[in-house]
């Protein structure tokens, strides 16, 4: 009887997997596998070697590392501020980091494109103090700063709450041992929390990669990112078996970020959400 409960209740959610994630998925292969004529065809996956499109992949991957470091050394030491503090879950600090998740993500985008424009808010408040303007609109570091803003909780969260599940007598029996704060740090603190470090870079490198939205505002037309190529090649070239075969290599990193997950975090414990 359980069980058949068990099965009704899991009816929509296969449903909606099945219509908004499998079916999705299989027509990426498809399109990205065949021709226009429907003829089969590695050409769509192999034109990522083109200098045009390798070049976007590697700005791409660039940017997205360069992100993704910043993110870590960002939110490592604020965990541990968090952690040490005894800063509960449901509390008001990890609230404050949890609330720009629930803005849109392009109104926070374009925020920043605001403030970061040339005659934007930042170098108003530069020129009424009368200290020099900076260009940072339409460069990637507008990139860099944008992919950090957005995707910060996503590395914050996984870490902190494996810190957090750490025993405070694991802490304390270093100590009695002799252990000064960096050798604790990097003997306990580091290895326990690899779970969650794991899961963090996975959770901002995978979407940094994949993004269009901040390359095209915060970048301009002068920074094409691989996001940015396949994004074309669906609205304005009309080619969705060429973008569908760049997709296809996208998908190889998320499988290696899927893989990475599955053998340092087997129980979880770095899944803040």
């Amino acid at each position: 009887m359980k069980s058949n409960v068990k099965r009704l209740f899991a009816g929509p959610y296969i449903l909606w997997m099945i219509g908004f994630t499998i079916i999705p998925l299989l027509l990426i292969v498809y399109y990205g596998l065949t021709t226009k004529s429907g003829a089969f065809t590695l050409a769509n996956v192999c034109s990522i070697t083109t200098p045009e499109h390798m070049k976007a992949l590697l700005l791409s991957l660039g940017l997205s590392l360069a992100a993704t470091a910043i993110c870590l050394l960002l939110s490592y030491p604020l965990a541990l501020v968090l952690r040490r503090r005894g800063i509960g879950a449901g509390s008001f600090m990890v609230f404050v980091f949890i609330l720009p998740m629930w803005m849109n993500f392009l109104l926070r985008t374009l925020a920043w494109q605001t403030l970061l424009e040339k005659n934007g808010v930042i170098n108003g408040i530069l020129s009424f103090l009368h200290l020099p303007n900076i260009a940072i609109i339409n460069t990637p570091w507008a990139i860099i700063l944008g992919m950090v803003y957005n995707f910060l909780p996503f590395m914050i969260l996984p870490i902190y709450n494996v810190l957090a599940k750490i025993d405070d007598n694991t802490i304390n029996a270093a100590k009695d041992l002799g252990a000064n704060n960096f050798q604790t740090l990097i003997h306990i603190w580091i290895p326990l929390s690899i779970p969650g470090i794991i899961s963090g870079i996975t959770m901002v490198f995978v979407p940094a990669l994949t993004t269009f939205v901040i390359s095209s505002l915060l970048g301009g037309s002068k920074i094409l990112l691989i996001g940015n190529v396949i994004e074309q090649e669906f609205t304005k070239g009309s080619n969705w078996h060429l973008g569908s075969g760049l997709s296809l290599v996208l998908m190889i990193f998320i499988l290696l970020s899927m893989a990475l997950i599955a053998k340092y975090d087997k129980e979880g414990e770095g899944n803040a959400f």
